[in-house]
């Protein structure tokens, strides 16, 4: 047996050129095919066996396999195609779980190329993987096919392995000539050497060797300097392109393009393949920062404008406002990894036990990680584009706005206002990668890649950034009015309106107004069948029920600002009031009787532009194309400009398939219920369809008692209901009723529970009840990331406003069921008067809905 510290390549001459290969050493063979890799691959396999060395094969390449089944080496079939990731990974657990000592054949590394098209990720596995071999005491063999990688990935590649030996015929004979060897060197070590029978004789004649390696030259086997895979396809695309070449041919690359670059989703696939042309796809790379998929969201907002220009029947071309969006490709995300260090943790956080751990650690680090030196350069050239041009910098990942999985809100966006020097600029830029990055790692974004079975798949981070639509208003930016609009309304509220005619939430300003809840504001609801017609009625509800601050970028402090409206009112004089909203005289006069001074005061209602301009009827004819190119319902962000004409300019920034729930028939709901029996009823303000419930808890926060609590106890209680909603809650045996004052998820404790959407995740109705009192007033927020939220996890919400007509809530009949808090919640008790956990299992309770009479009933049968 040989020493601990050595082992054999299989061939003695070579063993001793080499001074023998040692434990921990990765061997890189760069052959010019695989027969020149099997002659080296088959002896290290028999002297290992004959030694009794435990030996692995890593089967992952197109070529035949170098070793056949049953040949006493144990196999694993891995397939690169399912991602870099999920493939580094599954390495890694391999590794892990075959332990010390371990010697390894793998598969040629090139034809990874072919699964992820750009060899720096090649390189990035290697620089991963040769790491971790070498602290498990491993003797490891790889292949690198000559000129199909790029000179900087054979660099990296030499640079992390151990051993790197050059294999060539050349007149008729067969050379090695190591090119790396660690810690070791003699006289002779780094020459060619030729195979002469079973020695390797070293070309130590000048002439010999001059003659070699000018027919190396005159071949091109001796160059590594080759552009990366990536480039080559796409070099190959534009002669397509240039040459016109014929459609099968454009298509077939098209095909091939968007599996590398536009995503893995069959649908999503389809539609790129239907409405991406050649030369959309090369003008997409012409804006790419890195390599690897654009992702979801980039992949929406182009799908959506080409969708809508390739619309016949209207000319779009004069309504959208162009874009000139950059896309940072989704293998920039694992690089950043890779270069700072990181990927033992996040391996580490792959392990289910440090799932969260691990996460919050690698979160951590993301906010402080530098980039490479070349990704920098191609961030300094972006921000050159742009200029001073606010920007927003958006999360793209592989699986957001896809079917099935929004990641609503689950990943960061930022805008940057993008003033100062080039340096700061940068600086703000690379600042907001770092927070997009680590919002991959949040609690929020692993707790529901967890809650939708998505854990190990294959997330890839991307990033869309787009120049911020709108223009100056002084030192404030932003465009007129921004919002979400959906092509089926599931929550209307009155009986003459139609789903399928869709809805938005608009805003004045910057649109984060219309896609989040934000504490005691309110974005316009519009019905696009029946856009004055709102959910609240009387000008007091107009009041109460509007937008009051409004969000913008302000260039001087060269950041996001919150502007009350009255300012902006006075700052933005020039902006058309007129048509966005309406003098509030009432609150005009009662400012003047105070100041003496007569100001306008307006209230945003949008009447003149939802009522006089083609708004709506633009809206709903992009919602429905969209929807009928889909197939499938669509939730779409966009802004709103009127340019210098009065023109309507709108901006199509985001798109993606709307997880919503159709109207299903479940029969009338009972009529003539003895009041004794119902909990509640209401006259509209839910949405998730119709249902029937039979529940078996109910979880009710007493907004009394919750209101005399302090700050501390508040966030105290949303911890103590994300407890009981682990321990009890469940959809299908355990359907549960969440009940509480106000909205649920707000920041700000006075206006309801701070929970988070992990919290609640296993309910099965969600309830806001309305204490106008004391404040707690619930946001009808559908169409918004926490909308998203409940139709994903098919929670059903309702909205109760006891105070007023059309809404009967029985809050004594809640005390005659079983309370078992205190029993559940020992260690709590002490809000045992703030949290009840009511049984009702035996009582009969049913909760029914009918969209179409729209009908809310929670009684007893």
């Amino acid at each position: 047996m040989p020493t601990a510290a050595r082992a054999s390549s299989g061939y003695d001459d070579l063993d001793q050129i080499l001074d023998g290969l040692r434990i921990g050493d990765n061997v890189v063979w760069e052959v010019d095919s695989m027969a020149d890799y099997r002659y080296f691959v088959a002896p290290f396999v028999a002297r290992a066996q004959a030694e009794g060395r435990p030996l692995v094969y890593l089967r992952f390449g197109d070529h035949p396999p170098l070793l056949e089944e049953g040949s006493g080496v144990r196999q694993y079939v891995l397939d690169p195609r399912e991602g870099f990731e999920f493939f580094a990974s599954r390495i890694h657990e391999i590794l892990t779980e075959e332990g010390r000592g371990v010697f390894y054949v793998f598969d040629c590394l090139s034809d990874l190329l072919s699964a992820w098209t750009t060899d720096y990720m090649v390189g990035n596995f290697f620089w991963v993987t040769c790491p971790y071999l070498f602290e498990l005491d491993t003797v490891a063999y790889f292949a690198l096919i000559r000129h199909r990688h790029s000179f900087s990935t054979v660099e990296r590649i030499r640079k992390t392995t151990q051993v790197l030996i050059s294999v060539f015929n050349a007149e008729e004979r067969f050379y090695v000539q190591p090119r790396k060897v660690w810690q070791r060197y003699s006289a002779t070590m780094f020459l060619p050497h030729r195979k002469e029978g079973e020695r390797f004789v070293p070309l130590t004649n000048s002439c010999e060797a001059t003659r070699l390696f000018s027919s190396l030259v005159r071949r091109g086997t001796h160059s590594d300097r080759h552009l990366d895979h990536w480039h080559h396809l796409f070099l190959q695309a534009e002669k397509l392109e240039r040459e016109g070449a014929a459609a099968d041919e454009k298509l077939a690359m098209v095909r091939h393009i968007c599996r590398h670059m536009i995503g893995r989703e069959p649908r999503i696939l389809q539609l790129a393949e239907r409405y991406l042309s050649l030369a959309d796809l090369l003008r997409i790379k012409a804006r790419a920062i890195g390599t690897g998929f654009i992702g979801g969201k980039a992949v929406g907002m182009l799908l959506a404008n080409r969708i809508l220009l390739a619309d016949d029947a209207f000319d779009w071309q004069k309504v959208l406002e162009p874009h000139d969006s950059f896309y940072v490709g989704s293998n920039v995300y694992y690089s950043y990894i890779v270069h700072n260090g990181w990927w033992k943790l996040f391996m580490r956080q792959k392990n289910n036990a440090e799932y969260f751990r691990a996460g919050a650690e690698l979160q951590g680090c993301m906010l402080e990680g530098s980039f490479p030196e070349p990704i920098r350069d191609s961030f300094r050239r972006m921000l050159e584009y742009y200029g001073q041009y606010p920007i927003i910098v958006r999360s793209s990942s592989l699986l957001e706005d896809g079917f099935g999985n929004a990641f609503a809100g689950k990943y960061d966006s930022f805008f940057c206002a993008n003033q100062g020097s080039p340096e700061e600029r940068l600086e703000q830029f690379e600042q907001a990668v770092r927070r997009i990055y680590a919002s991959a790692m949040s609690t929020e974004a692993l707790a529901y890649r967890l809650q939708r079975g998505l854990e190990q798949r294959d997330e890839q981070m991307a990033l869309l950034i787009q120049r911020v639509s709108g223009s100056y208003h002084q030192q404030f930016y932003f465009p007129d009015f921004a919002g979400v609009g959906v092509s089926y309304n599931s929550f209307v509220w009155d009986k003459g309106m139609e789903p399928e005619a869709g809805m938005l939430r608009l805003v004045l300003g910057l649109g984060t107004r219309a896609v989040d809840r934000v504490d005691g504001d309110y974005p316009c609801i519009v019905a696009l069948d029946a856009p004055m017609k709102r959910p609240h009625k009387g000008v007091a509800d107009v009041r109460k029920f509007s937008q009051r601050d409004v969000d913008v970028l302000d260039v001087e402090q060269n950041d996001l600002q919150t502007l009350p409206l009255l300012r902006l009112s006075r700052e933005a004089a020039d902006l058309p009031w007129n048509l966005y909203a309406v003098r509030d005289h009432e609150t005009s006069d009662l400012l003047r009787s105070r100041t003496l001074k007569k100001e306008d005061v307006w209230l945003l209602t949008f009447e003149r532009l939802l009522t006089q301009t083609d708004f709506c009827a633009l809206l709903q004819r992009a919602l429905k194309t969209l929807e009928q190119a889909y197939d499938y319902p669509v939730d779409i962000e966009f802004t709103g400009n009127m340019d210098s004409h009065q023109n309507l300019q709108l901006a199509l920034v985001q798109c993606r398939p709307l997880q919503t729930k159709g109207i299903q028939t479940l029969g009338p709901l009972p009529q003539n219920v003895a009041d004794e029996r119902i909990l509640f009823s209401s006259e509209g303000n839910f949405m998730g369809g119709n249902v029937a419930h039979r529940l078996s808890w109910i979880v009710w926060v007493d907004p009394d008692e919750y209101a005399r609590l302090g700050l501390s106890d508040k966030y105290e209680v949303a911890r103590l209901v994300g407890r009981i909603n682990r321990r009890i809650a469940d959809r299908q045996d355990n359907k549960t009723l969440l009940l509480g004052p106000g909205r649920w998820g707000t920041s700000t404790p006075a206006l309801g529970v701070p929970i988070a959407f992990n919290e609640i995740s296993s309910v099965t109705v969600l309830g806001e009840v309305a204490f106008e009192s004391e404040g707690l007033m619930p946001e009808l927020s559908y169409g918004s990331h926490f909308f998203q939220d409940l139709v994903e996890s098919e929670i059903f919400y309702l909205a109760l406003y006891p105070e007023r007509r059309g809404c009967h809530f029985n809050r004594a009949k809640l005390a005659r069921y079983d309370n078992a808090f205190e029993g559940m919640m020992p260690a709590s008790s002490r809000f045992k008067k703030v949290v009840k956990v009511y049984r009702v299992t035996d009582a009969g309770l049913y909760l029914r809905s009918d969209v179409v009479a729209q009908r809310l009933l929670c009684y007893e049968e």
